[in-house]
């Protein structure tokens, strides 16, 4: 089996935990925390950062700054942990690297687009959510529309034309109008980028307590039908208005596609920095401890640091290439899966191809394999199938 690679580079997450105030939706790793820990905690990613130099690694080709709020800590920050990895990845050209930082509205002033701009940030992923103010309320965003507006202008004053609207569908109360107007609202600012995600009450979050399962306000959560609604109400009005869907869930201007969120699906490999920060990096999947105290002291240790490891197999990877693969709209290539595994698809997977194909959720195209639109629809079911009760 060969691994795959990219010839271009690999990707670099940044995790940074920190945030104001943590959205009652949130099962994310955030949370609040004191000048002092944050201080620590980004001398703890340079030592984690160090780990990494000097092995002879493929250089980076996208760096990704997630959280938490990225933009809620200082900027001097972000350069910091920029300049070092210049350094330790001996990075030559800058301009060549797609730099995304995620964004709330509330946390950024002109000031700081103008230092983002000028420390090599190139493309903005920005929270919104909703465009209706009771909404981001129930949310716990702390924004509201007009922060976001002056936001966006802000940043396309200090130069960022590449800049990603993150927006969510199906929350408690919601009707179709209301999520057709905030996507409408959008599309009138012409971003590159547009992400549309449906609500996933998520365990251990306040709005489990509220809209899970049995819970007191689980009957204001939008019903199937109307979720299917939005569903496709997203694909054709963000068509309409020029944005190619490329992924389930990812929408993007001709040319504008997320590179380092591409890395996941194409199994490209990308090194997690931070705590509880996941990697794909010399054919292994690994994971970063979620302890702060360990993380501080031991983020230079693999040993200690990383607390989940697992060595992709044939089974493993011949899984990750189809329902990887298969969240993007262009799908996988049979060409390419000989290349990797060196037997053909149809050895693996006739049967599964053919079911799917019959239940038309699947289409194949003489070396293309890709989902239907009913397939993607579906996609959760039908990605399923690809999965192997043992090795070939």
């Amino acid at each position: 089996m060969k691994m795959q690679n990219n010839p271009e580079g690999l990707g670099i997450y940044v995790h940074i935990p920190f945030c104001v105030r943590k959205c009652n939706y949130c099962d994310f790793l955030s949370f609040t925390a004191a000048k002092e820990t944050k201080e620590a905690y980004f001398d703890a990613l340079k030592r984690e950062m160090d780990s990494y130099c000097g092995a002879g690694h493929q250089k980076p080709r996208t760096i990704y700054f997630g959280g938490g709020t990225p933009s809620s800590v200082e900027p001097e920050y972000i350069e910091d942990i920029l300049c070092h990895m210049k350094k330790c990845f001996s990075i030559d050209i800058w301009k060549q690297l797609e730099v995304t930082l995620e964004v709330n509205p509330k946390t950024v002033d002109s000031k700081k687009w103008k230092q983002y701009k000028q420390m090599g940030i190139n493309r903005i992923s920005m929270g919104l959510q909703s465009t209706h103010e009771e909404e981001l309320k129930l949310l716990g965003r702390i924004h509201d529309y007009d922060d976001f507006l002056e936001s966006f202008y802000e940043a396309r004053e200090a130069g960022f034309d590449n800049i990603s609207v993150d927006v969510m569908a199906a929350l408690p109360g919601q009707s179709l109008e209301k999520y057709k107007e905030t996507l409408e609202r959008v599309v009138l600012l012409q971003p590159e980028h547009i992400s549309s995600y449906s609500l996933i009450v998520e365990e251990g979050t306040p709005f489990e307590k509220l809209y899970g399962e049995g819970a007191p306000k689980e009957h204001m959560l939008p019903d199937e039908e109307l979720d299917r609604k939005m569903y496709q109400l997203t694909q054709k009005l963000l068509k309409d208005h020029g944005y190619h869907r490329y992924e389930i869930s990812n929408y993007a201007k001709p040319g504008r596609e997320s590179k380092h969120n591409s890395s996941y699906w194409e199994r490209i490999p990308y090194i997690g920095l931070g705590l509880g920060a996941s990697s794909f990096f010399d054919g292994k999947r690994y994971q970063n401890t979620s302890d702060m105290k360990q993380y501080l002291k031991h983020s230079q240790d693999r040993n200690i640091r990383v607390v989940e490891e697992e060595v992709i197999g044939r089974k493993e990877a011949m899984e990750e290439f189809m329902f990887l693969g298969l969240r993007k709209t262009k799908g996988v290539l049979k060409s390419d899966f000989k290349h990797f595994f060196g037997t053909e698809m149809e050895n693996i997977y006739g049967t599964v191809l053919k079911s799917l194909s019959a239940q038309q959720v699947l289409i194949e195209e003489e070396d293309v394999v890709r989902l239907s639109e009913y397939g993607l629809d579906v996609s959760n079911m039908v990605l399923s199938h690809f999965l192997l009760e043992e090795e070939r």
